[in-house]
C-alpha cells in the first residue's frame, strides 16, 4: 500500500494531476487538481490512496493526512465511491464535513453532489462518532463554513473554462454549474479561485 509519493507537477487536468517521480509520471486523481496550478515542475509531497477492484486500479491523492483518513472512512459509505468521496472533499473543508456529520446535519451534506437523504443520513448512521482522530485538535470546537461547485463554458476566461471542466468532474449538474457560472464570470480569479469562490457559492 502507498502512503505518499514526493516527485514534480508535470500535469494538470480537470480530474487528475500527474507526478513524475524516477522517471515515472504517475496519475493521481485528486479532490481539487487546479490548486496544484501553481506548482507545475516544482517539488510536492502527496498522501495516496491506492483503490483497487477488478475494473479499476487508480491512486487517489491529498495534500493533507486528515483529507486521506475522510476519504477512506466515505469510501465505507454505502452509496459512496471514490468519485462522490473526492466530490465531497472538494466541496468541503474536513472539518466541516466532519461537523455536519457529528451534528447530523442532512441539509449541508446533501447540498455535495451525488449526496442525497439517504446517502446523508448513511453517512451519519456510519461515520457519527468515528471520526475524532481525523480532526482532534478541534473536534469539540468545528466551524461552518461553506464550499462547493459550479460552472460551465460559453465566451468565459481560460481559467473560468478549466474551473468549468474541474467541477462539471465532480458530477455537479449543468444547472448548478450554469448558474454559478454566471457569477464567476464577473470576476478575474486564477483557475483555482475560481473553484474555491463556486464552492463557497454552492454551500451557502
Amino acid at each position: 500500500m502507498y502512503d505518499y509519493i514526493k516527485g514534480a507537477i508535470e500535469f494538470v487536468g480537470p480530474e487528475y494531476i500527474v507526478v513524475e517521480n524516477g522517471g515515472i509520471g504517475y496519475q493521481v486523481m485528486t479532490p481539487n487538481p487546479f490548486m496544484f496550478s501553481a506548482k507545475i515542475k516544482e517539488q510536492v509531497q502527496i498522501f495516496l490512496y491506492h483503490h483497487v477492484r477488478e475494473d479499476i486500479f487508480a491512486l487517489y491523492g491529498f495534500q493533507t493526512r486528515e483529507e486521506k483518513a475522510l476519504f477512506t472512512k466515505l469510501l465505507n459509505v454505502t452509496g459512496i465511491g471514490p468519485k462522490g468521496a473526492l466530490a465531497i472533499l472538494a466541496s468541503g473543508q474536513v472539518d466541516q464535513v466532519v461537523q455536519a456529520i457529528e451534528n447530523e446535519d442532512e441539509t449541508f451534506l446533501v447540498k455535495f453532489p451525488g449526496v442525497g437523504k439517504k446517502t446523508a443520513r448513511q453517512m451519519i448512521l456510519d461515520l457519527k462518532g468515528k471520526l475524532e482522530n481525523i480532526v482532534p485538535d478541534y473536534f469539540p470546537n468545528l466551524f461552518h463554513d461553506g464550499n462547493q461547485n459550479i460552472a460551465r463554458t460559453g465566451g468565459y476566461t481560460e481559467e473560468l473554462d478549466e474551473a468549468i471542466q474541474a467541477l462539471k468532474a465532480l458530477g455537479y449538474s449543468e444547472k448548478e454549474v450554469q448558474k454559478v457560472a454566471k457569477v464567476l464570470q464577473k470576476e478575474e480569479l486564477t483557475t483555482e479561485q475560481h473553484i474555491k469562490k463556486a464552492l463557497q457559492l454552492m454551500l451557502r
